[in-house]
């Protein structure tokens, strides 16, 4: 995911992770903004985050206007700048001559803004920044807003003390005095109140000053009046004079998070913030209201915070907030589900159906929800056997851009495809809560929430379920080197637009060079055990079967910028995988642990060593002999052997979401220096990826597929920007050139896992060069994998394991050996997987260690819109009729074949254009057996 890193930041600073207003950061003049007269912002760096204190270069505003059509105050309307990236002239701020942290400029807003009449400004949303937009400035919590004043009317303001933004009140000490100042848009009679006890006015004025000092516990309310004639208008603040903190240990058994107590009606909750004064736990129990009753105890060592709610009612979902210090809300960094005021809109029913509504007016930013008497999930496969490392074979795949409907429900009906292909691992990228909705996953907030863009938690666990029941592992793709700007645990510790360096997780700058978002700090004791709640929560909650760790290598504290000596030994980047990799174990002693490592070999020796298992990336050796340049296509790396490891815990892969797709590059860049051999026709193209494929699994050790790599994918990683939406293509699978390939992938990746010899056998391999070659031996088969990946013919030494008769497994031919040694002449392309014994493809592929369904039912693609195909196979003769029934169990339409067909496979066409859209049955009955699978009609 390294190639993320420029985007996803610039990501962040668009979508302003945290929202809050903070009135210090931007002044007015005039007081009152109205649409449609000059306006001055004054802009002073040194407040909110402060990243601009100091600055020398130009400074611009991005801005925009909430109006009667925003939705939110993340929906800005008529945004003045045309690019974030690029400086605006007419949005450059002018720096005062006496104060060079001070910046202003001079607008109307419904012109500058270009603002139609028929729209009604509420506010000017703003942050600034430098040129490029790699600095900005912004309140304390977040994007800044000034309140546009409507119309003539007589309008009122305090301007001190203000709120600290955000909805929050003002936090004082008793018996505190404060200066009061406010002013009126016309002249009126203003009177100053303190909890509704007058406490001076002055007649016909525009601004008035005072004092006052609160004494009641808890909430006081500071309101300045203004009247004139028959009208009275006033304005407010909150001050609350909150109790002294009792410090109380944590009740036995509570947990970080929510800790649900017997009968529903109580919960505990718990924040981790050490070195933070107070803080209050806000929700819907309390009207999102700093009360007494959600006021915190702090534990005895300082660096928790934890409440006990009571009075729930069991069964219902709850939003809540933790107030800290006063001017900061954030969400639970614990919770297993958030909402999020600025992209839940955009879930589709049909995804998260019945998804608990945001509770706007109430609060801002993102919060977490509570519900207790929840009925657990009722696990349906309870004794599933892990594949063997050797055996596996991973399919990585993206939920939005490998199925329209971009949810668990869909990937699990969508399993029959994978099941056929021989995939026994299914490795999902990032599914925690990220940053918006349409991401890659690799900008984390929320780390025990599954994404609701996928769908509920529940839909989650039937798929690994149903994954367990047909012998299938599901590994979740996990980023713990960095999170994002939407963490709680990023904003509790924020200064100066970055980590700030009393963090307890968080480096202050990134320790190496291809970091994205705000940096893990992996030796720190907060981050260690956070990490490892982490870790056991998905192996024991969801009953995933391991991980693979989103860039291993920036788990250090060695500060390097130099790419290379990154990449160097590192003892205490080690230690601190081995003692993540040790904890793991003792959740589950056999879970997968997979790095996405690439440090030098000496280093990913001993972590390999010690069992864990490294992605080894071959795409370009890959590449390049597909596209027939073999001067560079050494495939040596592929084999752990070559690299000295001493067990097979290599998961190589030719491609990756992060590597451009080998089909792409066949096509724009491959040979065509033989115009009879084009690399980039199409078909030929597809036959040189059968060629590397059988290069590639017969190879020993646990091997990976990127998403319909199988059926010769061809869309450029950057089509759309590198981590933009991508077109499904299930239509591929019906062309037959590209279901030569899946079958080719099929037929290779049964025989690697149902023939000992690519686990117990001797091997050998010579990759390098236009032929190449691999020799397999044990005691009852042998092996030799023979290809020309030159653009013409070529001779190659077969060196044959001995003379005889030897099967070509993929076609079924077979040739007789005389000589072991006697050249063959490979035409270009041309490739063969010999064996020694006769394996006949249709045993090997039934010969499976699990259990499938009989008929092999499938529906692809799936969904669709017009037409499926319903592919079966019959182990005996029989009469088929195929039904299609909705969710009530009503049959809608019927197909039979009439007479009876003999064992085999087959295919029929099912239009489907004609039905709305939903989720269909299609049941296949031979008299004897009957299959059920799903089928997603989405028009």
């Amino acid at each position: 995911m390294k190639k993320l890193r420029l985007l996803l930041g610039l990501l962040l600073l668009l979508t302003g992770g945290m929202t809050a207003t903070q009135a210090q950061v931007v002044t007015t003049q005039p007081t009152f903004v109205r649409d449609n007269e000059p306006v001055t912002l004054t802009f002073d760096a040194t407040q909110g985050n402060g990243a601009l204190a100091g600055f020398t270069g130009p400074v611009y505003i991005w801005t925009g206007v909430i109006t009667d059509k925003s939705t939110s105050n993340s929906d800005w309307k008529y945004v003045k700048s045309p690019s974030f990236g690029t400086p605006d002239p007419a949005a450059q701020l002018t720096r005062s001559t006496t104060n060079p942290n001070l910046y202003s400029i001079t607008f109307t807003p419904r012109t500058f803004y270009g603002v139609p009449a028929t729209d009604q400004i509420l506010k000017l949303a703003m942050i600034f920044k430098n040129g490029p937009g790699t600095i900005v400035g912004r309140g304390t919590g977040g994007d800044i807003f000034v309140d546009v004043t409507q119309g003539s009317a007589l309008s009122v303001r305090l301007t001190s003390p203000v709120e600290p933004g955000g909805g929050n009140p003002l936090f004082v000490a008793a018996n505190a005095a404060l200066s009061v100042s406010g002013t009126a848009s016309a002249s009126a009679n203003l009177a100053l109140y303190l909890n509704k006890t007058l406490i001076t006015q002055q007649s016909n004025t525009t601004t008035l000053t005072g004092s006052v000092t609160p004494t009641q516990a808890g909430r006081n309310v500071i309101r300045l009046t203004a009247t004139s004639g028959s009208t009275t208008v006033s304005d407010s603040v909150v001050v609350i004079i909150r109790p002294t903190v009792a410090v109380a240990a944590l009740p036995a058994g509570a947990k970080d998070g929510i800790t649900y107590l017997n009968g529903g009606t109580s919960v505990i909750l718990k924040l981790t913030a050490p070195n933070k004064q107070f803080a209050y736990v806000l929700g819907e129990f309390n009207n999102f209201q700093p009360t007494e009753a959600g006021y915190m105890n702090k534990t005895p060592d300082g660096n928790s915070w934890w409440i006990q709610i009571n009075g729930l009612t069991p069964g219902q979902e709850y939003a809540y907030q933790y107030l800290v210090d006063g001017n900061l809300r954030v969400a639970d960094p614990y919770s297993e589900k958030v909402l999020d005021p600025s992209n839940d809109r955009f879930i589709p029913a049909v995804t998260y159906p019945n998804l608990k509504a945001y509770p706007t007016a109430l609060t801002t930013g993102i919060v977490s929800v509570l519900q207790t008497n929840q009925a657990a999930y009722q696990w349906q496969t309870t004794t599933f056997a892990r594949p063997a490392r050797t055996d596996m074979v991973v399919y990585e795949l993206h939920l939005r851009d490998f199925l329209a409907r971009h949810d668990y429900q869909t990937l699990r009906d969508t399993l029959n495809y994978l099941q056929r292909l021989g995939v026994n691992t299914i490795e999902l990228m990032p599914i925690n809560e990220f940053e918006g909705n349409e991401s890659w996953g690799y900008n984390p907030s929320f780390y025990f929430a599954p994404d609701k863009y996928y769908g509920p938690k529940n839909e989650l666990k039937r798929l690994v379920d149903e994954c367990h029941r047909r012998g299938i592992a599901v590994v979740l793709d996990m980023v713990l080197n960095h999170s994002f700007g939407q963490s709680p645990m990023v904003q509790l510790y924020f200064q100066n637009d970055k980590p700030a360096a009393n963090s307890p997780w968080f480096n202050a700058d990134a320790t190496h060079p291809f970091n994205v978002g705000y940096d893990f700090n992996h030796e720190s004791p907060f981050t260690k055990y956070f990490s490892k709640r982490v870790m056991e929560f998905w192996l024991q909650e969801y009953k995933v079967d391991g991980y693979r760790f989103d860039l291993s290598k920036g788990f250090t504290q060695r500060t390097n910028t130099d790419v290379g000596a990154w990449g160097n030994y590192d003892q205490s980047r080690i230690d601190i995988w081995k003692d993540y990799y040790d904890f793991m174990k003792t959740v589950d002693p056999n879970v997968y642990c997979i790095l996405e490592h690439f440090a030098d070999n000496s280093e990913e020796k001993v972590l390999a060593d010690y069992g864990m298992m490294l992605w080894g990336n071959m795409s370009h050796a890959y590449n390049e002999a597909t596209m027939g340049y073999v001067a560079t296509s050494d495939f040596s790396g592929v084999y752990h052997g070559a690299r000295n490891w001493n067990s097979p815990n290599l998961v190589s892969y030719m491609e990756s979401h992060d590597e451009e797709r080998l089909m792409f590059k066949n096509l724009t860049y491959g040979n065509q220096a033989n115009p009879a051999h084009n690399v980039r026709d199409l078909n030929t193209a597809l036959a040189r990826n059968e060629a590397a494929a059988a290069f590639f699994f017969t190879v020993p050790g646990p091997k990976m597929i990127w998403q319909f790599g199988e059926v010769g994918y061809d869309v450029s990683i950057d089509e759309n920007g590198r981590v933009g939406n991508k077109p499904i293509r299930w239509e591929y699978y019906q062309n037959a050139n590209r279901r030569k390939l899946y079958n080719t992938y099929r037929e290779l990746i049964a025989l690697k896992k149902t023939q000992p010899v690519f686990k117990t056998g001797t091997y050998t391999q010579k990759l390098n060069g236009a032929t190449k070659s691999i020799h397999l031996t044990d005691a009852n088969l042998q092996v030799t994998v023979l290809g020309n990946f030159d653009v013409t013919a070529q001779p190659i030494n077969p060196e044959f394991q001995r003379t005889g008769k030897w099967y070509n497994y993929l076609s079924g031919d077979s040739i007789t050996v005389s000589s072991t040694t006697a050249p063959l002449t490979l035409q270009p392309g041309q490739y063969a997987v010999y064996t020694s014994r006769l394996l006949k493809k249709s045993a090997v592929l039934s010969n499976k260690a699990r259990t499938t369904e009989a008929l092999r039912l499938t529906a692809a693609p799936n969904p669709t819109s017009s037409t499926a195909q319903i592919r079966y196979e019959l182990t005996t003769p029989a009469t088929v009729t195929v039904t299609v029934q909705n969710l009530l169990g009503a049959t809608l339409r019927t197909v039979s074949s009439g007479a009876k067909q003999s064992a085999g496979a087959y295919q029929l066409s099912l239009p489907v254009q004609d039905l709305a859209n939903g989720i269909y049955l299609i049941r296949l009955n031979t008299g004897a057996l009957t299959q059920t699978t799903r089928l997603v009609v989405q028009h």
